[in-house]
C-alpha cells in the first residue's frame, strides 16, 4: 500500500467540486460541494447517534436503504438542523442535483450532507443558483478533491484529504476521503463529515460491515470537546471500477486487504481532524497496552483523551501524569490501578513517570521539553493482558473558547 495524491477523485470513476454558492457570506469561502461516481457505487453510511439529528441524515439513510449511491451534495455553513421544513429543504437539494441531466442522476441516487450553525433556515435559492456550477466545475483531478475538501470546512484551518493506492485480487485499486472536522467532536459513530470513495468491487452488506467496524478503532476514538455534533456523518462509495472479482467473502484475503486501506484513510483523517482542533496548539494520541480486552483499552485511551484537565496540561507542557491516573479512574473501565505504568513520549524523546500507580523520580526539564513538541504521545500500560487501543485528541487552549463563544456571530 502507497500512499497517493487525488484524495475522493483519486480512485477510477469519480470526480469532484466545490464553489460558493451564497450559503456563506464570505464571497471568498466554498460552501458548496458534489462527489460524483460514472457508475451506481455501493454505499455505506454510519451516523450520529446524538436524538437530536440532522435533516440530511435522516433522508441519506433513506437514499441508501438499498446500499447503492452515486453522489454525494454537501453544503457547509448551515446544518440542516431543527428546522420544520429540514428534511423537504433536503430532498429539493437531492432534486436540484439530480435535474442535471448531464449528470444522469436520480434523486435517490444522493448522499445529502450539511454543516454548519444548528437551528437556522437554510435557503434553497443560493444552492439552486450554485448546483449548475457544481454540475460543470466536476473535475476526475486533485483539484476536484481539494476544491470539495475546502467546500466542505466550517472552522477547520487546514484541508483534510488523503488516497492510497492498494491490490485486491491482483488489481490495482484507489481509495481515498476528505472529511471535515474541529469542533463539536466527540463521535459515537463516526465524526463530523468524512467521504470516502474507492474503484474496489465489494458486496453492499460487507462494505457496511467493513466500515462499521472501523469506526470502532477510528473515528470513534477521536474526542476534541466532548460534544457529539447532531450531523455526523461518515459515507463510503465503492464503484467497482478497480476491475476486481468483487468482494463478497468476510474471510477472504481481499475483504482484508480492504479493510486495511479503508483504516489507512480513517486513521489518517482522524489524526488530521484531531490535530486541527479548534484552537489547539498540539496533536495527543493516548496509546493504551496491556488491557484486559480490546473494550476496555479502548474506554481508557478515549478517558484520557477526553479529559479536560489533562488537555490543559498538554497545554501547558506540564507533565501532570496524575490526571492521567484521574481520568483511568473514572472510566468505569475495571483496572488495576496498582498496575499502571505512564510515560510521555514526543519527537524530543520518552519519559517515564509513573510506575505501578505511583509516581517516580524523572526530570521535569526533559518532560516539559518532550511536552512542547507538537505531536504527544501518552503511553499507558495497564500490565493486565494484550489488548491494547489508541485515541486521538488535542490540548485545550484559550482560542477554544474564544472560537466558540461567538460562532454564530
Amino acid at each position: 500500500m502507497k500512499a497517493i495524491s487525488g484524495g475522493v477523485t483519486a480512485a477510477h470513476g469519480f470526480s469532484a467540486a466545490g464553489v460558493h454558492c451564497g450559503i456563506r457570506k464570505n464571497k471568498t469561502k466554498k460552501d458548496l460541494a458534489l462527489i460524483l461516481s460514472d457508475v451506481q457505487a455501493a454505499a455505506a453510511c454510519v451516523y450520529t447517534k446524538n436524538l437530536v439529528k440532522g435533516a440530511p441524515i435522516y433522508v441519506t439513510k433513506a437514499h441508501v436503504a438499498d446500499g447503492y449511491a452515486r453522489a454525494v451534495l454537501c453544503n457547509s455553513g448551515n446544518a440542516n438542523t431543527c428546522n420544520a421544513d429540514g428534511v423537504e429543504v433536503a430532498e429539493k437539494m437531492c432534486a436540484m442535483v439530480a435535474a442535471q441531466s448531464e449528470l444522469g442522476l436520480t434523486v435517490e441516487d444522493c448522499i445529502i450532507a450539511s454543516t454548519g450553525v444548528i437551528g437556522q433556515p437554510l435557503p434553497l435559492e443560493p444552492i439552486a443558483a450554485g448546483v449548475p456550477e457544481l454540475a460543470k466545475a466536476l473535475c476526475a483531478g486533485d483539484e476536484g478533491s481539494n476544491a470539495a475538501a475546502e467546500a466542505i470546512m466550517t472552522t477547520d484551518t487546514v484541508k483534510k484529504e488523503i488516497a492510497f493506492e492498494f491490490t485486491v485480487g491482483g488489481k490495482t485499486c484507489r481509495i481515498g476521503g476528505i472529511a471535515k472536522g474541529s469542533g463539536m467532536i466527540h463521535p459515537n459513530m463516526a465524526t463530523m463529515l468524512v467521504f470516502v470513495t474507492s474503484d474496489v468491487a465489494i458486496a453492499p452488506a460487507l462494505l457496511q460491515a467493513a466500515l462499521s467496524a472501523d469506526i470502532k478503532d477510528s473515528f470513534n476514538m477521536v474526542s476534541v470537546d466532548g460534544d457529539t455534533s447532531t450531523n455526523d456523518m461518515v459515507s463510503v462509495l465503492c464503484n467497482g471500477m478497480a476491475g476486481n472479482e468483487t468482494i463478497t467473502d468476510a474471510e477472504s484475503a481481499d475483504y482484508k486487504a480492504f479493510c486495511e486501506a479503508l483504516a489507512a484513510v480513517t486513521t489518517y483523517l482522524c489524526r488530521m481532524i484531531a490535530a486541527d482542533g479548534e484552537g489547539a496548539t498540539k496533536l495527543l494520541q493516548c496509546e493504551v497496552t496491556g488491557a484486559a480486552d480490546k473494550d476496555t483499552a479502548r474506554v481508557v485511551a478515549k478517558s484520557v483523551i477526553c479529559s479536560s484537565l489533562v488537555k490543559a496540561a498538554m497545554f501547558g507542557a506540564d507533565a501532570n501524569w496524575g490526571r492521567i491516573l484521574c481520568a483511568i479512574g473514572y472510566s468505569g473501565a475495571d483496572v488495576d490501578i496498582t498496575k499502571i505504568d505512564v510515560s510521555f513520549a514526543s519527537a524530543a524523546g520518552t519519559i517515564p513517570v509513573c510506575k505501578d500507580g505511583a509516581g517516580i523520580e524523572f526530570s521535569e526539564e526533559f518532560a516539559k521539553q518532550i511536552l512542547l513538541e507538537k505531536e504527544i504521545r501518552m503511553l499507558v500500560s495497564l500490565n493486565s493482558g494484550d489488548a491494547e487501543a489508541i485515541a486521538w485528541g488535542c490540548d485545550l487552549t484559550y482560542d477554544y473558547v474564544k472560537i466558540n463563544g461567538d460562532y454564530r456571530t
